[in-house]
């Protein structure tokens, strides 16, 4: 029952502050003022418990078949020349990051292995898995990824937001097969994305929004007729996700870092200026509308970015398409690299050490 309350005051307590940052018109509300406001009570109460792991990942679930539902069939033949270039582009964003965090290592007392999977805009747990194979700082790679992170999710939707907002745009709107007077029993059709996020869980990164997005726009594309899914509930599951990010985030995990969490603050923010260079060049070199390549360039969390999407009027099945294949990349194949490069670094290191001896 103790738990069940602090559930409660966590919740109570994001609402207030989702509510508020929607009152001030701040980007993605339900997400970032919950974030905000579990970092400050964690600050407060520390031995304050929050929001079960099932919980999040039950808010994970809802916003996948809500991002599912802008799928068409179209989605699939639209974003499929897209794939090629845009990969190549995110070897380029990846090569950047790494140039820039093996430079910034020269400069301070911290290793070249944990500078750049610090910094390098992967999955946070995926890249402190990976830096530990190769004795790089892992607590100091969790905290550079938080800062990195943070920087990102509050950065780049308010950038876009407004840059491109437009007060006509109407917030979860949805496309395609998607009624407003659907039969309850559509509903039942929402069971086959809610099992694909559960029997994916360990085959995929993100396994809670992706399998049950990948499930709805299968379905919405074949020509099934899937209900709109209540503003209410999309809300509660922005909330869910927002109490369990900030939970996550401590206060003294940021002062840990001490001064160099401003350079790779400064690092983050070269990756995003960067990405949206290759934002405006891709638009440019193919028919995609800016917004829409700017937000699938934006090393950000699928969830924020396709929020943002929807904010903006952006395609949300194109930005979820690419940031999805963006993510399976880096998570796939980057630590693998990463770590075979530090690898061989570390051992030809070791052959000069013996050699001079």
């Amino acid at each position: 029952m103790k738990h069940l309350g602090s559930v409660f005051k966590s919740y109570a307590i994001a609402a207030i502050a989702g509510y508020l940052f929607y009152l001030g018109d701040i980007p993605i509300p339900w997400i970032l003022g919950p974030m905000t406001a579990m970092i400050l009570w964690k600050a407060i109460r520390p031995q304050e418990k929050t929001v079960p792991k099932a919980i999040f990942n039950g808010g994970l679930v809802i916003l996948g078949i809500f991002f599912g539902l802008s799928f068409t069939a179209a989605t699939f033949t639209t974003v499929g020349p897209y794939i090629l270039p845009f990969l190549l582009t995110t070897i380029v964003l990846l090569a950047v990051s790494v140039i820039n965090s093996l430079v910034a290592a020269r400069f301070i007392d911290i290793d070249s292995a944990t500078s750049v999977f610090g910094s390098i805009p992967g999955g946070l747990s995926e890249m402190v898995a990976a830096s530990e194979s190769v004795q790089a700082n892992s607590a100091m790679v969790t905290i550079f990824q938080t800062v990195r992170l943070l920087t990102v999710v509050f950065t780049v939707p308010f950038l876009v937001v407004y840059m491109f907002a437009s007060k006509s745009v109407v917030p979860f709107q949805t496309v395609a097969n998607v009624h407003n007077y659907a039969s309850i029993f559509s509903y039942g059709w929402f069971i086959i994305p809610i099992l694909a996020g559960w029997l994916l869980r360990n085959r995929l990164p993100a396994a809670y929004v992706i399998g049950p997005l990948l499930a709805t726009a299968l379905l919405n594309s074949s020509g099934v007729e899937l209900p709109m899914l209540p503003s209410l509930l999309l809300i509660l599951a922005q909330v869910s996700v927002g109490i369990s990010m900030g939970s996550k985030i401590t206060i003294q995990d940021l002062k840990l870092g001490g001064k160099y969490c401003g350079i790779y603050f400064l690092l983050a923010m070269i990756i995003i200026a960067t990405s949206f260079g290759l934002g405006y060049l891709f638009s440019l070199a193919t028919n995609l509308h800016l917004p829409t390549a700017l937000l699938s360039f934006a090393p950000g969390g699928l969830v924020e970015m396709v929020l943002t999407a929807k904010a903006v009027g952006a395609d949300p099945a194109i930005v979820s398409s690419l940031q999805f294949i963006r993510l399976l990349f880096i998570i796939l194949f980057v630590p693998s690299i990463l770590k075979w490069f530090f690898t061989l670094k570390q051992r030809k290191n070791l052959a000069s050490l013996t050699s001079s001896r």
